[in-house]
This record gives C-alpha cells, structure tokens and sequence, in this order.
C-alpha cells in the first residue's frame, strides 16, 4: 500500500461522536509507553501525526485519522501505567469496550507488545477480553531494533506459547521498529485486504 495522504480528523469521548462509519477502521492500542505513536506515524509516514510524549498516558481520547481518503486509523488510550485516578481509568476502561464492542466499521483492532519484554499478564488479560468480545485483532511486537533479534525471537515464542494455553488459533502477529521501518509493508498490507474484503472486491 502507498500512503498518499494521513490527516488528524478528530478526537471524540465515545463512540456515539465518531466520524460516520462508511470506511474501514483499524484502531491501535497497547500498554501506555509501547511506542504506539511511533509506529503510527512509521505507518503513515507522517513523522508528527501522532503526538510522541514522555510521558505514558497522553491519549486519552478516540483520535481518528483519515488515511488516504478511504480508511480510519484510530489511536486509542493506552492501558496499564498512566497515573491516573482510578475513577478517570474507568472511565477510559468504559469508553474503549463501548467503543471496541459497538463501532460497526471496525474491520481490526492491532494490540502493541513491546518486544523487549516477557508476556505481561496486562496483555494477556487484554487480549483475552478481545477474545470474549469476539473482537478481531492482530498482534504489532513494537521496538525490535532495542533488541538482539535473538532476545525478540524469544519474548515473542513465550507470548505466543503463554497465549497457547487459552487460544486454539493464534492471530496474526508482526514484529516491528518504527526506528528502521520493520513490518511496516506486511502490517499495510494486511490492512489493504481487509480494505478490500470491507468493500466486498475481495
């Protein structure tokens, strides 16, 4: 897929105030700090589209971006270490579900993994509510390049080994550094099938 155009659209509290839902959408979402506005913006080849910070926990909104005029890219809050007070997390918590179970268009949900770690029960926990929810999703290994390939090909295994003990058939999965571009053809192109099924062309 050639990017052509990526443009900010709009930030909204809940599902209900999303853009209308006559495109394919892909949201993406992970443990605060995963490097999700990196691989955003690695994507899209837009360096500043989405915000970079510091500090975990900047999102705290559904930030939909339109992308070459015919699909949604959503960033959503992260989970996990944004220090926040534990009404204002379940809120997020709320609005993520409402917006995960109810959002017609939304073809796939990519999950971030940072890659230098060992499965994070976080994750899992997560994804397994995707799993309830029957939610489709693809799983986006993030920061490989902070590795040895050796330690990624590792932490990855022992995910989807731990994920094996609940799960009968594993998701896609995609190893990736924002910093040198990885993955970044084979995550495009998946979108660019599932634009395809959306549109019946399949």
């Amino acid at each position: 897929m050639i990017i052509k155009s990526a443009e900010y659209l709009i930030s909204s509290p809940n599902y209900t105030s999303c853009p209308p839902d006559t495109l394919p959408e892909y949201a993406f979402i992970g443990r605060s700090n995963v490097g999700k506005s990196s691989l955003i913006n690695m994507l899209t080849n837009y360096d500043k589209l989405a915000k970079t910070s510091a500090s975990p926990g900047k999102t705290q909104l559904i930030n939909h971006f339109i992308v070459n005029k015919e699909w949604y890219l959503v960033d959503l809050p992260g989970y996990g270490f944004a220090k926040v007070s534990q009404s204002q997390r379940k809120s997020w918590e709320r609005m993520i579900e409402d917006y995960l179970r109810k959002r017609p268009n939304l073809v796939n949900v990519f999950v971030l993994l940072d890659s230098r770690l060992s499965p994070q029960k976080i994750d899992l926990e997560f994804i397994n509510k995707l799993g309830e929810w029957q939610v489709p999703f693809a799983m986006v290994f993030t920061k490989s390049d902070k590795n040895s390939q050796a330690e990624t090909s590792k932490n990855v295994k022992a995910f989807l080994n731990k994920m094996r003990e609940d799960w009968e058939f594993l998701p896609p999965h995609f190893v990736t550094s924002a910093t040198k571009k990885l993955g970044r053809e084979k995550v495009l192109g998946m979108i660019e099938e599932l634009n395809a099924s959306f549109r019946g062309i399949a």
